[in-house]
């Protein structure tokens, strides 16, 4: 079962893309944070979902807010990746040990190894504010996050 609106968000501390550790609990009282998580890099739904908010990063910069992207891939793909799709927000690997941060957000799929499509908006307190869970096929809505923001 996914976290729920109103909960804490599990602190965590994740390697991003660059090899740099990225901790939740770092943007407390600074930044509201828009945590997603993904199934895998280089796939047709996952990479058209990063792409539009790559295209849309003023929507969350201008609302105080820091996208996180989160995928069981490894940092040496998500490193790749964010290269070949000019990515500039951080993509963090949940890949060891594997799922850990997926699970404690309970949106880990056990049989398919890897995250649904799970999106988080914690505000500043690091509290939990808006949450969707979609299916591996299902993509999300970037207004959806960006009405979130709003309610903040």
């Amino acid at each position: 079962m996914a976290i729920q609106v109103g909960e804490k968000a599990p602190d965590f501390e994740l390697k991003d893309n660059h090899g740099a550790t990225v901790q939740l609990s770092d943007f407390r009282g600074e930044k509201n944070v828009v945590l997603l998580f993904y199934p895998f890099a280089f796939t047709g739904v996952c990479t058209g979902e990063l792409c539009e908010l790559r295209d849309n990063l003023p929507q969350f910069s201008d609302r105080d807010t820091q996208l996180l992207a989160v995928s069981n891939d490894s940092i040496h793909t998500l490193r790749v990746f964010a290269e070949q799709e000019g990515l500039e927000y951080p993509l963090l690997s949940d890949f060891w040990p594997h799922g850990n941060v997926s699970r404690a957000y309970g949106v880990f799929d056990e049989d398919k190894g890897c995250a649904v499509r799970g999106t988080f908006v914690i505000d500043k307190e690091g509290v939990v504010r808006w949450t969707v869970v979609n299916g591996l096929p299902d993509a999300r809505d970037l207004n959806d996050y960006v009405k979130a923001l709003d309610t903040l």
